[in-house]
């Protein structure tokens, strides 16, 4: 796996002391690539243990080895499996819940049902399961952080994406109804929403393995937001203050000023 690039070094993010004074633990959902891979890569080398989590176990024991980390092979969609995590982990300070992605991208009226079922099963109970297992730990620990890996999507719905827009538009949900339920106790709730991040996999499984429908989403683009842009901002959120709750973090490359609204240029124009 490729280093982190210097310009997301975490050197100005330190994790929080713990009264054990042994390294908080984060647990990161799907760690195996991506934003996930990035945002254990990123926790790691701010001082905090990372238990990296996600369904292909290879991938997950090769960024242990680089991170100094724990790997655990998970289905965040089987809860039993999410339950099985939390009961095999002392301590958890933080969470972040960035299992999802998308499926298709047909009209509302030709959609196939088992798509969105999918989506929704990944992104929203996945999400759910990781909450309601790994809840407790976060509040035993007296200063515990959930962050929810939301997207613009849960925000604005665009043709074509209904059922992903749907499913992110619940876990924008879910991190509000928590913040209300979870007032006054030792846990913030933070939930990071990007727009365009250009990874290896995301297009690339939405579009079902056409590598060349997955490239003309970013065609032309210069500069899409990358998997360390957006594990940077996971980084900083739980490295404020204990008083300090970002809420709702929305990042988008300079390039989109909207779902909608996206500067592209000529290829040989491109970076």
């Amino acid at each position: 796996m490729s280093a982190i690039p210097p310009a997301h070094s975490p050197s100005s993010y330190t994790a929080p002391s713990t009264s054990t004074h042994q390294p908080p633990v984060a647990v990161v959902t799907g760690a195996s690539s991506g934003i996930g891979a990035a945002t254990a890569r990123l926790l790691a080398a701010a001082g905090y243990r990372v238990v990296a989590c996600a369904r292909r176990a290879e991938r997950l024991a090769e960024l242990a080895r680089e991170t100094g980390g724990t790997a655990h092979p998970l289905d965040v969609t089987d809860p039993d499996a999410v339950r099985a995590l939390a009961e095999s982990l002392d301590r958890v300070d933080v969470v972040v819940a960035n299992a999802g992605g998308a499926l298709g991208v047909d009209p509302v009226a030709d959609a196939d049902p088992a798509d969105w079922r999918a989506m929704y099963e990944l992104n929203v109970l996945g999400t759910l399961h990781t909450v309601q297992a790994l809840l407790p730990k976060l509040l035993a620990s007296g200063n515990g952080t959930l962050v929810l890996m939301g997207s613009t999507a849960g925000l604005v719905p665009y043709e074509g994406g209904g059922g992903y827009t749907g499913a992110k538009h619940a876990v924008h949900a879910m991190a509000g109804t928590l913040r209300l339920e979870l007032v006054g106790q030792p846990v913030r709730v933070v939930e990071i929403a990007p727009g365009m991040v250009e990874t290896e996999e995301f297009s690339l499984n939405r579009f079902r393995g056409d590598s060349a429908a997955a490239a003309r989403v970013y065609e032309g683009v210069p500069d899409p937001l990358t998997a360390e842009d957006v594990a940077d901002t996971v980084v900083w959120a739980v490295t404020r203050p204990a008083h300090v709750n970002v809420d709702l973090l929305v990042l988008r490359p300079r390039a989109q000023a909207a779902q909608h609204k996206v500067h592209r240029v000529s290829p040989d124009q491109r970076g």
